[in-house]
Formats: C-alpha cells, sequence, structure tokens
C-alpha cells in the first residue's frame, strides 16, 4: 500500500462517519423543533410530520411520529428506486430515526399519557417552555429548528423522507428547485390542516384561532424553506467587479501577485467616446472588496467600477461544479 493510500483511506473512513453524525444530528434537531414549537400548538408546516399533526387531531392516541412512519415507508420505497441504494439506505435510517426520536422525546418532556395525548403546551417541560402567548415567536423559532435540521440532513445528499422525497422527485423529473417543491408539497397539507383544525372538519370543534394558526403556519412553511436554501447554497459572499481603468499594468499586477487571483479582458467599446477598451472581469470574496476599491483608487482615481453580487461561483478558487445529481436549493 503506497503512503498516499494510506493517507487516504482514515480520511475517507472519518468523512464517512462524519456523514453519518450530521444525518442523525440534523433528524435529531428537526425532531427536537417539531416536538418543542411546532406540536403544541397545532402548527401544520407541511411534511408527513404537518400531516401527522392533522391526523393527531383526529386520533389523538395516535402520536405524530407514528403517523410519520405511515407515510415515510412507502416514500422510501420510491426513493431506493429512483436515487438508488445509496442513497436509499440513508433516506430509510433517517426517515425510520427522526419519528422515533419524536416519540421518545415527545414521551420524556411531557409528564403523562394524556398530556401526551392532548399535547398541552401548557405542560411542556412542566410549563416552563409555555409560549402560547407569542404564537409568531414559536412558529418562527420552530421553522429556523426545523430548517437547520433539514439542512444538515440534505446536505449529505439524504433527506427526512416524506415532502423531502417529493420536492426532490420534482427536482428530477420536472426541474422545479427543491426547496419550491418542498413549498409545493406542503402547501397542500397546510390546506388540509385549515380544513381539519381550522375548520373543525372531522373534529365537530375548529380549533381557538385556527385561520391564525393557518396565516403561523405558511409563515413556518416558508421560513423553512428559506432557510433550507441557506444551508444547501449559502449566501452569496462573492462579488462580482467590472472595472474600465487606464492602469491595467498595475492593477494586473496587484490582483495576480497581491490577491493571488486571475481576471478577465472583455473587449468593450465606449458608447461615447466611441474606442475600444479592455474592461477587467474580476470575482472576488466579499472581505476584499474594500482592498480592491482601495488599490483601484490608488492607481487610477478616474476608474470606472461596477460591483454587484455574484450568486454562484464555480471554478478554481471557488466552489467545485455541482454533480448532476446533487441536490440544490435554488
Amino acid at each position: 500500500m503506497t503512503r498516499a493510500k494510506a493517507l487516504l483511506e482514515p480520511m475517507g473512513t472519518w468523512a464517512w462517519w462524519r456523514s453519518w453524525f450530521l444525518i442523525f444530528l440534523g433528524c435529531s434537531i428537526m425532531g427536537s423543533g417539531f416536538v418543542f414549537f411546532i406540536n403544541p400548538y397545532n402548527f401544520v408546516p407541511g411534511g408527513v410530520y404537518g400531516a401527522g399533526i392533522v391526523l393527531h387531531n383526529l386520533f389523538p392516541s395516535i402520536q405524530v411520529g407514528t403517523f410519520g412512519y405511515m407515510f415515510d415507508i412507502p416514500l422510501m420505497i420510491i426513493a431506493i428506486l429512483v436515487f438508488g441504494g445509496k442513497f436509499g439506505a440513508r433516506t430509510v435510517l433517517a426517515a425510520l430515526y427522526t419519528p422515533g426520536f419524536m416519540n421518545i422525546l415527545t414521551n420524556l418532556v411531557y409528564p403523562n399519557e394524556e398530556a401526551v395525548h392532548s399535547l398541552d403546551p401548557s405542560l411542556l417541560l412542566g410549563g416552563r417552555l409555555d409560549l402560547s402567548s407569542d404564537l409568531l415567536l414559536t412558529c418562527l423559532i420552530g421553522a429556523i429548528v426545523i430548517g437547520v435540521g433539514q439542512g444538515l440532513v440534505v446536505r449529505q445528499q439524504a433527506t427526512t423522507g416524506g415532502t423531502d422525497i417529493i420536492a426532490m422527485l420534482m427536482q428530477k423529473y420536472l426541474g422545479i428547485k427543491f426547496s419550491t417543491g418542498i413549498f409545493i408539497a406542503d402547501g397542500i397539507i397546510v390546506t388540509s390542516g385549515l380544513l381539519v383544525i381550522g375548520f373543525g372538519l372531522g373534529t365537530g370543534e375548529p380549533a381557538e384561532g385556527g385561520w391564525m394558526l393557518t396565516l403561523y403556519s405558511l409563515i413556518t412553511i416558508y421560513v423553512i424553506s428559506r432557510v433550507v436554501a441557506y444551508m444547501l447554497d449559502g449566501a452569496s459572499y462573492d462579488k462580482l467587479l467590472f472595472i474600465i481603468t487606464n492602469e491595467h499594468e498595475k492593477l494586473r499586477h496587484f490582483i495576480i501577485h497581491d490577491l493571488d487571483r486571475s481576471a478577465t479582458y472583455i473587449k468593450a467599446k465606449g458608447m461615447y467616446s466611441d474606442s475600444q477598451r479592455d474592461m477587467i472581469f474580476l470575482v472576488v470574496s466579499r472581505k476584499e472588496v474594500h482592498l480592491v476599491q482601495q488599490k483601484i483608487k490608488e492607481f487610477d482615481p478616474r476608474a470606472f467600477v461596477v460591483v454587484t453580487d455574484a450568486y454562484d461561483t464555480y471554478g478554481e478558487g471557488f466552489k467545485p461544479l455541482p454533480d448532476a445529481d446533487e441536490i440544490k436549493a435554488e
């Protein structure tokens, strides 16, 4: 075995364990968001657990996580058939772990079986985490927690099951963005929540503030989708500069030797002067923009510069180009 191979194998093993750790961590974070901030307040943020909340209102003796198992099993079979064994194995374990974790955590944070059936927030952790007086804050916290957990899982090219799988199928076959697919699928579930919880269909009595709960649910879905998008694609930290200057050599030396980057000359023609010019096309990180601006001013105070966001930057020195089956939020 060569030295290089011996060094690479432990790194591969570490990456494998790290990936699985992040999957289970993400599932745990997501499940905690549901148990502490979503389920007790009858928010319906889509997904199989949102559907589980709706059905729990109809069948209180069955926990939300248990309904998750009922929906996840057929969807997991689809995931294995469509996305392959490796992806399917991750999805199966994540989808089996999350509902069980939610059920166990629910039993731990409520005092008795009756409280587990009612999911009364005043009984959650002995009333120490009752946020009934500020539902907007509650749904925002829950959405952020769930979005972070879900994003951690999907970054490992796995899924928590449910509408994640539906959204990935939409992305694969319909070209719909992953986060948009989640929004569409979850919107259908929210509508069922409005009928059951808001209008009391099947229960006889609508929940107090049912209409408001639906609005909070929509806010929750939107925030989750934005957090997932941020977790997958990150924020736009790169900046794109278009520079027209008379001091090309000085700026070229600075970009190549001081910034340790490269740039591209683009042939341009001034509309007023009708003269040919070379415009510099340069991508830098956000923290480098101010330095570049200072140097441009030092070299050529009369230079013309446009700075704009580079939403995604791929290539040497930036992100690698995505694989064909890689999940992208945008």
